[in-house]
C-alpha cells in the first residue's frame, strides 16, 4: 500500500481507482498525514425472488375487462 497526496490523486484519480480495484489499495493524504484509504468494494451478490408476491397484489379491471393505466 502506497500513500499520494490530494494534488496527485486528483491528477492521476481514473489511474489510481484501476489500481484499487486490481487489488491495490491506496492512502490519500493531505500534508503528510493519511485521509482516506481507498480500496475495492466487493459488491453484495443480490438474488432477486420473482413472484414473491403472488396473491398479495391485486390488479383492478375496469368494466370493460381491461387494466387501469
Amino acid at each position: 500500500m502506497y500513500t499520494v497526496n490530494i494534488h496527485e490523486a486528483k491528477t492521476q484519480l481514473s489511474r489510481l481507482i484501476e489500481q484499487a480495484v486490481n487489488g491495490e489499495p491506496f492512502i490519500i493524504a493531505k500534508a503528510g498525514k493519511p485521509l482516506v484509504k481507498v480500496t475495492r468494494v466487493d459488491a453484495p451478490t443480490v438474488f432477486r425472488r420473482l413472484g414473491f408476491m403472488v396473491g398479495e397484489i391485486a390488479v383492478r379491471l375496469r368494466s370493460n375487462g381491461k387494466r387501469r393505466d
